[in-house]
């Protein structure tokens, strides 16, 4: 069988015609090639998948939730008010968000408020953590050592290993003078979490209390070298120091971020607690430093304040 031959086309047509032809051809081929090209891309660029909802900045729900949680672990209050608020506004059921403004609330110290939104929270999701821990803080703020101390069991029950939790419950027990209980629930705490500078913190200071300024001491000094370690271990190493008796050592570590007359009102407070702590002793007895409003700060428990803070007699915080 004879090959066939190429088909020609224009074959017939005159010469000059016939290029022109060939050419108008070729060019309409192009643009053929060009637009399916190009309606590919377009079809391979739309997307797959419903976006998340995004709010008027064109932030997605979730990314705005995270920028009020950095904007509240920076110490930005205000900002992270106006996120959570602009949240709850626009789905009032959002129990993270609640959750965020209850926290941003408590930050600025409305504590009533904050309860308001926890509970608004946990109306949602009865068994949300971190609103449950939000209630805890706020009963131990208010001084419903009780209520705290209930509350943050009631958490343990539902999250035996909550660090916070543990830590919460460690400062409420401390504040009712119930330092050997604290102490055992901060100690099984750090079993399960070895290592964890809130933990250690407060137990360190919960020793302080109980009138074992040196072991405390031990404890705090171990935590405040590691950079993660909570702003107040300080304080609460400068109370183990003033008991001790080293006041030099105390002053250096207060006079960091309080001004000279609250330093000084903390170091008569040692120096009354030594007093008390020998007279203890000479009695035949280990005597504890008596309850005296703030313990160790905790996300657990009592905000950015430490025992020297109700020490000064005006309850001034550690900057």
């Amino acid at each position: 069988m004879k090959p066939s031959r190429p088909i020609r086309l224009f074959r017939n047509v005159p010469g000059r015609l016939r290029f022109a032809l060939r050419r108008a051809t070729l060019l309409l081929c192009a643009t053929l090639c060009v637009a399916a090209c190009s309606t590919t891309v377009r079809q391979g660029t739309q997307p797959l998948i419903t976006p998340l909802m995004e709010n008027k900045n064109g932030l997605s729900r979730d990314g705005e939730l995270r920028i009020g949680e950095t904007a509240l672990q920076s110490g930005n209050v205000d900002l992270a008010t106006n996120i959570f608020t602009q949240v709850v506004e626009a789905d009032p059921k959002s129990v993270r968000g609640l959750t965020g403004l209850g926290d941003a609330l408590y930050a600025a110290g409305d504590y009533t408020r904050a309860a308001v939104f926890y509970d608004k929270a946990l109306s949602n999701d009865p068994k949300a953590v971190p609103a449950l821990i939000g209630n805890a803080r706020v009963a131990i703020q208010q001084r419903r050592l009780d209520d705290a101390v209930a509350q943050y069991r009631t958490i343990l029950a539902l999250a035996p290993d909550q660090p916070l939790a543990a830590a919460g419950l460690g400062a409420a027990l401390d504040m009712q003078g119930r330092h050997d209980e604290a102490q055992a629930v901060l100690r099984a705490a750090l079993r399960t979490n070895p290592g964890d500078p809130r933990l250690d913190t407060n137990l360190g200071l919960s020793l302080v209390m109980a009138g074992h300024p040196r072991e405390g001491a031990n404890i705090l000094l171990d935590v405040t070298h590691f950079p993660a370690a909570p702003p107040e271990s300080l304080h609460d190493l400068a109370l183990a120091y003033g008991l001790l008796g080293n006041t030099e050592a105390a002053a250096q570590i207060l006079s960091a971020n309080l001004p000279k007359q609250s330093v000084d009102d903390n170091l008569r407070f040692y120096a009354l607690q030594r007093a008390r702590l020998k007279a203890a002793e000479t009695g035949g007895g280990i005597g504890a430093i008596g309850t005296v409003g703030t313990v160790g700060a905790v996300n657990g428990g009592p905000d950015a304040a430490s025992v020297q803070a109700a020490a000064s007699g005006a309850g001034q915080k550690a900057r």
